[in-house]
């Protein structure tokens, strides 16, 4: 199936690892012009190479914070100032603190929200104008199922839920624009350097019972899986897809 996505501008924040950089390359392979965004400039200089490798392009790369109103304006300008405007935002921005509600103080909450709710929609506002300028687009934004329900850190689960709902939210205000958003619950991911690689590697006993009782698959999933799903939601061929939140986890969820 062609995608459609053949010299669209793609910004894409959190590019540097993990889902974020699966992502990136998966909207190269599809002939997009791919601006990765991430904190990191040794690990963008290595995404820039692989992205040279998947797709013609020309694609960028951009070194900045999007938790900071700043940064996420930088990051769109990047994008603006490669590709000549920006058709596909995918905002990918999570990390989880307090594992309790106890734990958990003003400081950390704040911290949760800023990450994972606000790095996205900061983002998304500011490309909105560059989106609608082009006559419309597509925004993703990469949640989680504890999003969805109950779950993981108390103050990740409030930010993603509130990611989901301004996924919704905007979904509905900008479909005038032909804008389309949705958001995605990636279930548990694993990848080098990631929350589940460090615990396989402290707890490997307990993480495998873990795969064994909450992954009906038995295993983890992987980057790609997610970055399949995000890209389709991109391209035109998804036009009749706003709104939505898709539950990418291989079952490990229990809602509806």
């Amino acid at each position: 199936m062609d995608l459609q996505l053949d010299g669209k501008a793609c910004l894409v924040s959190g590019a540097s690892r993990g889902i974020g950089r699966a992502i990136a390359l998966g909207l190269a392979r599809e002939g997009a012009r791919v601006c990765g965004v991430a904190r990191g400039a040794d690990d963008l200089a290595s995404l820039a190479g692989e992205l040279a490798a998947a797709g013609a392009g020309p694609h960028a790369t951009c070194v900045a914070d999007v938790v900071t109103p700043e940064g996420a304006q930088a990051a769109v300008d990047a994008c603006v100032a490669a590709h000549g405007g920006v058709d596909v935002v995918v905002c990918n921005v999570g990390k989880s603190f307090a594992r309790s509600v106890a734990e958990m103080d003003d400081a950390d909450l704040q911290r949760s929200l800023d990450l994972n709710l606000w790095s996205a929609v900061r983002v998304a506002q500011r490309a909105v104008p560059h989106l609608r300028a082009r006559g419309g687009g597509a925004i993703v934004m990469i949640s989680s199922i504890w999003g969805r329900e109950a779950g993981g850190a108390p103050g990740y689960n409030a930010a993603k839920a509130a990611e989901i709902a301004i996924a919704k939210a905007m979904a509905l205000d900008l479909a005038k624009d032909g804008i389309r958003v949705n958001s995605v619950a990636p279930g548990s991911i694993l990848f080098p350097g990631g929350g589940w690689a460090r615990r396989q590697a402290a707890d490997p006993a307990g993480i495998a019972a873990f795969v064994a009782r909450e992954l009906p698959f038995g295993r983890f999933g992987a980057p790609d899986e997610v970055a399949d799903v995000v890209t389709f939601l991109c391209s035109p061929r998804a036009r009749w897809v706003s709104g939505a939140c898709v539950v990418v986890d291989g079952g490990q969820s229990r809602a509806f």
